[in-house]
């Protein structure tokens, strides 16, 4: 499983013309889903993301937790973070979960995320997004956990 993480001021995701998702201040996190992924291996991934001190103090110093801050979570599905660009010139999207058990799973993060006191929203499993963002900082992170 794959996140790329970026603290934001805003984000936002519009399908077909149509904003269905908007945060303010916290995190916006792009997940994939791999084949074996499993979901005590999500929920460590996501406690992470939550738990990372990655807003600044009063100080200026990145001490402070998205839950610290009182910020929000945007997850967004997004299988070519698991593109393998190693041979040719196409992407191979084998190691990719199905779309059933990768939207479950992203459905899952969504839940745990919020079962952590975190405001939460996400975007649409499958569909071409429209995904609007200002990085903060910028702050941006990549997370990796195995099955």
């Amino acid at each position: 499983m794959k996140a790329v993480i970026q603290r934001v001021s805003s984000a936002s995701v519009t399908v077909n013309g149509r904003e269905i998702s908007r945060i303010g201040r916290g995190i916006l996190t792009l997940l994939g889903v791999a084949k074996g992924d499993s979901e005590e291996s999500l929920q460590k991934l996501v406690a992470k993301i939550c738990d990372l001190r990655i807003f600044e103090d009063a100080e200026g110093k990145m001490n402070l937790s998205l839950k610290d801050a009182g910020g929000e979570h945007l997850i967004v599905s997004q299988f070519t973070l698991l593109g393998d660009c190693g041979k040719g010139r196409r992407p191979s999207f084998a190691g990719a979960e199905a779309p059933d058990r990768a939207k479950a799973l992203y459905e899952k993060a969504i839940a745990i995320s919020a079962a952590l006191g975190v405001p939460t929203k996400g975007g649409t499993f499958q569909a071409h997004m429209d995904v609007e963002l200002t990085n903060d900082g910028p702050v941006t992170l990549i997370l990796e956990v195995g099955p």
